[in-house]
């Protein structure tokens, strides 16, 4: 199959994305792939055994039935249609599908409750929705009641009496063979702009009920574009895949979906439960992930060296790589003495990690929080090189991204091409650019908040250095004031307290009080590991929160934290909880992210309990 290079304007020497078959729309992408590169492998899919690949031609056909199955149906441009689903090629065709068809996707996270789902529904005005399994219509149906314009519901896998993708596609496939089909879609096609709405994304509502954050075909391309120009590493090389395993309603999978897209990638779909399986089998050249993935990787790592007994050699590579790394940023670059040590730990260590990210990895990129220095330094010390990036939904995904040519480990890189960031006078970072959203669905008041004079004002502490690298510091409305006046930032605090193998979660807490304090979960597998190397089995988490030895390692990592900020910002107390924040107990955003207003509501008395009163 002829390989995804790019297809060139043979009037301007250009891709074809800025020649003059530039794109109007989403809809755009694969139309243009399967009328110049019909045989093109644009994705794979696995059938249970293998990677099934997929041409542009087949994938053409099966998003335009799609797209007229819901055309059939009466989805009129404009139209709102929900999609709920986890990563799976199934979300992708779908979603093309519906801007096939003119219409407005809304995604909604496979873990939604029903309360969710039914306030994006009800603020969407959605009409349709294609659900993936049972669980969903179950989940779909104790709401559907509230949802008077919800008037179509399909589902991805069988789930009931409900009508499946598979039967929207043949009615789609009905109308093409009447032979109203390729007029229909070209009419919706060129009914949508640059300016037209695409999606609406809701926030994952850390700080209130989500908002829709509407972002345009144009926000999109603006995005992409400037992404695959500023990351030639990522885009460029022929044999360049990726394996998609984020969350696509997530706005940084669903970036990523439309970059591939244009630039003809080959591409395949996993998901967080099936990823370590499946990343061997399709080997991609570069992943995405957030943070925590990165975390879990590591500590995975080292569980299974410590249960091997090698866990005194997983730490000293592990040391050498982030030496190793830091060293090739001074000017004399490693020592000949840390060359040889890495050398050796490349046979012996490196090789197995690479090989758990697919083994022709060399590049990761991060977003949707902090990943932290000294994971940074790790991961390109043991060669694959993560580039961390830094936006928001109301930007599209990226504004900012370090590179290949231009690395700063600890920032967030430099802005992308014709985006613009700076710093405002109370230290928030403010973004401009065709990628930043026009406003919020049908909220006047929020909006208003965040966009002024054409800027956005991102709610984000940070600073840029000489060379134009932005770093993030915080939130504004996460600043911890402390009774004394001092403002402290728990960003940094917390990004260095989940590096311990034993901790899950952290918590920085202190607001009002003479002291900082902190809130820390344990890690079920990382403690057992500990447990082990201590010669104790394994015992119930809650035996274990006020257990001396366990309090003295968790120190180790509370001393490390305190080494970075000054004693007014040290924490002072830390209580370990033995139940976790997970996404499932509302804690966590599906991005990981912690819900900070929901664990100070619930986890209010053991925070009262670090701030014992003083008898009077």
């Amino acid at each position: 199959m002829p390989p995804a290079t790019p297809v060139f304007d043979e009037e301007r020497d250009q891709p074809w994305w800025l020649g003059s078959a530039a794109p109007r729309n989403l809809a755009d992408l694969i139309v243009h792939h399967a009328e110049t590169t019909p045989g093109r492998r644009l994705m794979s899919r696995w059938d249970g055994s293998v990677w099934v690949p997929i041409t542009a031609a087949t994938m053409r056909r099966q998003v335009e039935e799609l797209a007229l199955g819901l055309i059939a149906a009466g989805v009129q441009p404009g139209d709102r249609v929900a999609l709920m689903s986890k990563t799976r090629f199934e979300w992708t065709l779908v979603d093309l599908a519906i801007w096939a068809a003119g219409a407005v996707g809304v995604p909604v996270y496979e873990s939604s409750s029903a309360e969710q789902l039914r306030w994006i529904c009800e603020d969407s005005e959605a009409v349709a929705i294609v659900v993936e399994h049972r669980g969903h219509a179950a989940t779909l149906a104790s709401v559907r009641d509230e949802l008077p314009d919800l008037r179509h519901v399909w589902s991805i896998d069988a789930a009931g009496d409900l009508p499946g993708v598979d039967e929207l596609a043949r009615a789609g496939a009905e109308l093409s063979g009447r032979g109203d089909g390729e007029a229909l879609l070209a009419q919706r096609r060129d009914g949508m702009s640059r300016d037209s709405l695409a999606t609406l994304i809701y926030t994952s509502g850390t700080t209130g009920r989500p908002k829709g954050v509407e972002l345009t075909h144009g926000n999109f391309l603006a995005e992409v574009t400037s992404a695959i120009e500023f990351l030639p590493e990522l885009f460029e090389d022929p044999d360049a895949c990726t394996l998609l395993f984020l969350p696509l309603a997530h706005v940084f999978g669903r970036m990523i979906q439309v970059a591939v897209v244009l630039k003809g990638l080959h591409t395949g779909h996993s998901d967080v439960a099936r990823v370590t399986r499946d990343l061997p089998t399709f080997s991609p050249t570069f992943v995405l992930a957030v943070p925590r993935v990165f975390e879990r990787v590591y500590d995975g790592a080292r569980r299974k060296a410590v249960k091997a007994g090698k866990g005194k050699v997983f730490d000293a590579a592990a040391q050498t790589a982030i030496r190793y790394s830091e060293a090739q940023e001074g000017e004399r670059g490693p020592s000949l003495v840390l060359q040889v040590k890495h050398a050796i730990f490349s046979r012996l260590v490196y090789e197995k990690l690479r090989a758990a990210l697919g083994g022709s990895a060399q590049w990761a990129v991060s977003g949707g929080a902090s990943l932290g220095p000294r994971l940074g330094h790790f991961f390109r010390g043991i060669g694959v090189t993560v580039l961390e990036g830094y936006g928001l939904t109301e930007t599209t995904a990226a504004s900012t991204v370090n590179t290949a040519a231009a690395q700063r480990i600890g920032t967030v890189g430099r802005p992308l091409p014709g985006f613009e960031v700076k710093i405002a006078e109370d230290g928030e970072v403010l973004i401009r650019g065709e990628h930043v959203f026009a406003r919020y669905w049908r909220n006047d008041e929020a909006t208003e908040e965040v966009l002024h004079d054409g800027w956005l004002h991102t709610g984000d502490l940070g600073s840029l250095d000489d060379g134009g690298f932005l770093s993030i510091t915080g939130r504004k409305k996460e600043i911890i004031v402390t009774s004394g006046g001092k403002n402290v930032s728990p960003a940094p605090l917390e990004d260095v307290l989940r590096s311990s193998p034993v901790v899950s979660q952290a918590l920085v807490v202190g607001d009002g009080r003479t002291q900082i304090a902190a809130l820390l979960t344990l890690d079920p597998e990382g403690v057992a590991a500990w447990l082990e190397t201590q010669g104790r089995s394994t015992t119930d988490l809650a035996d274990l929160t006020e257990d001396k030895d366990l309090r003295a390692e968790v120190k180790k990592v509370v001393d490390e934290a305190n080494q970075m900020v000054s004693s007014a910002e040290r924490i002072a107390r830390f209580r370990l909880l033995s139940t976790d924040w997970t996404e499932a107990s509302g804690h966590l955003t599906p991005s990981l992210k912690v819900k900070r207003n929901i664990v100070l509501e619930d986890f209010a008395d053991e925070i009262e309990a670090l701030y014992p009163k003083v008898a009077s």
